[in-house]
């Protein structure tokens, strides 16, 4: 089970890791950076489809009691 804490201690790590966040009804959310997530005491506010220069267009609040799962998202790294 995921709390606030746990969540917030993640998305705050550093150096940060992009994450996504699968949900109970098997929507997923990717997290890119540490700004795109806002962490509440029962849910977590995710900014969706940022521009260019990192503004998102629209937030989705989801349930921490319907986070299915967290995992790493793969960085590719530039040789």
């Amino acid at each position: 089970m995921f709390t606030a804490r746990l969540l917030k201690e993640r998305i705050e790590q550093k150096p940060f890791r992009p994450l996504r966040i699968k949900m109970s009804n098997g929507e997923s959310y990717d997290i890119s950076n540490h700004d795109a997530a806002w962490v509440l005491r029962d849910s977590v506010e995710i900014g969706l489809d940022p521009d260019a220069e990192g503004f998102v267009s629209y937030t989705r609040r989801c349930s921490i009691l319907h986070i299915a799962s967290i995992e790493d998202i793969p960085t590719s790294k530039a040789a």
